[in-house]
């Protein structure tokens, strides 16, 4: 009697803890869930703010030297220095040149303040000091001491095309002679950000991608492309036989938003009007153009007008007409024809 008693009550006690198992399971299933998502949401970065710096292709503290034929897209700025050397042989497309002046120092401001910003994210992973054959998703990458890149790296966006990647390097960034930086699934150079604790050297004839933020200088060998910006604090931006093509995000599609562009030309601050300052390039104007938004993308259908009543017009008013004189013609006399008598004639001989 007494184990029969004690099976019922361990079959009973079971039932009732069947239901606290099962609660604590799924309390544990939702816990474990929400520390997987944490890395996920930590990897998806806001773009670094640049400012005004982000108008400019090349921005140096001390001095901007360049050798041989370079092609500058993009404006190129220094401040507090005033050495600005190889224009021409160097060309600057699509931007000014702005030295010591008000424009060159906000951009300078402007970079110290998104350097800041991006040497304190958080960082999502520690990665090699080479990153050659690496193929990285957005994030942000740290480096303690130097950075390198001795081939090809790839960046995947994968089909984010506002995806951002950060590289926090401790001390220098080391690219080497024919390295290159792929961008797949989307990935845009705009949002690609360089953070470096020294200097900068990109090597012979390499093809880099990004803004290159360094704190002190940045060397540029010969032949080596830049898609971004060579933005430096303190030093020098040295240029040798180099493309440097600012780069710019792709407008987004469909509507919601708008989009703002902004070109300078010539000397003064951004909205106004005149001759260059000095060390500057030419004077000349600033003009911005705004895009339209709407909540949908699609075109305003026009209203109908409406039309103005026609005034009726005026009846013309008929003139008298002139009776005219009525001239009487006086019927000639008719002479008439005598009539002459015809002889008749004999007739003929039928004999």
């Amino acid at each position: 009697m007494f184990a029969g008693t004690a099976r019922r009550s361990e079959s009973s006690d079971g039932r009732r803890w069947r239901p606290r198992r099962l609660a604590f399971a799924v309390i544990a299933l939702l816990a474990t869930g929400s520390l997987v998502a944490v890395p996920l949401a930590l990897s998806a970065q806001a773009p670094v703010g640049l400012g005004t710096a982000g108008n400019f292709a090349v921005l140096a503290g001390s001095a901007v030297t360049n050798t041989g034929p370079s092609v500058i897209s993009g404006s190129i700025g220094l401040a507090p220095g005033s050495a600005v050397s190889g224009f021409p042989p160097g060309i600057v497309l699509d931007g000014t040149t702005q030295v010591a002046n008000g424009v060159a120092l906000q951009a300078k401001n402007d970079l110290v303040t998104a350097y800041n910003d991006a040497a304190g994210r958080s960082s999502t992973a520690t990665v090699a000091a080479d990153l050659a054959g690496e193929t990285l998703t957005p994030g942000v990458y740290t480096s303690a001491s130097s950075l390198g890149l001795s081939g090809q790296l790839t960046l995947d966006a994968q089909g984010n095309p506002n995806a951002v990647f950060i590289f926090q390097a401790g001390s220098s960034l080391i690219v080497g002679s024919g390295s290159q930086v792929n961008l797949i699934g989307g990935a845009q150079a705009c949002d690609v950000y360089w953070q470096v604790g020294s200097s900068a050297t990109i090597g012979t004839s390499s093809a880099f991608v990004g803004n290159i933020l360094a704190l002190t200088s940045i060397t540029m060998t010969t032949g080596a492309t830049l898609q971004g910006s060579a933005l430096a604090r303190n030093g020098a931006v040295t240029l040798d036989t180099n493309t440097i093509t600012r780069a710019t995000c792709a407008a987004p599609s469909g509507g919601g938003s708008s989009t703002t562009s902004t070109t300078t030309s010539g000397g003064g601050s951004s909205g106004t009007s005149g001759s260059g300052a000095p060390g500057t390039v030419g004077g000349g104007t600033t003009q911005s153009s705004t895009g339209a938004s709407g909540p949908t993308g699609a075109s305003t259908p026009k209203q109908p007008t409406a039309k103005k009543p026609k005034h009726p017009k005026k009846p013309k008013t008929l003139k008298p007409v002139k009776p005219s004189a009525t001239k009487h013609h006086t019927p000639k006399p008719v002479t008439p024809k005598p009539v002459v008598p015809t002889t008749a004639k004999p007739p003929a001989f039928t004999g």
